[in-house]
């Protein structure tokens, strides 16, 4: 029982170390979705006013295959990513440049797949820098 409390505590300060590291290079926490075990499509919703010239996504606590990407903008405007990779927890995608510059983003629509033998749950975080 300690032994499981402990590496959950450990789990727990790196995901605080990592989210700090990453706020201190610009990027800053949009959103987050967690991941059903088998293949899926999700919607993150954004629903703030901030303006990114720049998005990555963040896979933690579990493995998943990303096979597309979509990105709406405030203004209807769709920007389609293709990703297709398999992220191990921990992996960020690479950063995705927004056309135009400074943009305000309305909703992410992910297209996914769980990976591995165990069923469990992928997190998948939206990050963007200004």
């Amino acid at each position: 029982m300690k032994k499981i409390f402990f590496v959950l505590v450990g789990m727990i300060v790196f995901l605080c170390v990592s989210s700090f590291v990453t706020e201190q290079q610009g990027w800053r926490f949009i959103a987050d979705k967690w991941a059903a075990f088998g293949p899926d499509k999700d919607v993150i919703r954004v629903g703030k006013n901030d303006l990114y010239r720049q998005v990555k996504l963040k896979v933690t606590d579990g493995p998943l295959r990303i096979e597309d990407v979509d990105i709406y903008f405030e203004n209807g405007e769709k920007m389609n990513v293709v990703l297709k990779n398999n992220f191990r927890a921990g992996q960020e995608s690479r950063v995705i440049d927004l056309p135009g510059g400074a943009r305000k983003l309305d909703r992410i629509e992910l297209l996914y797949s769980t990976i591995g033998k165990a069923k469990g749950r992928a997190r998948i975080a939206v990050w963007g820098k200004r």
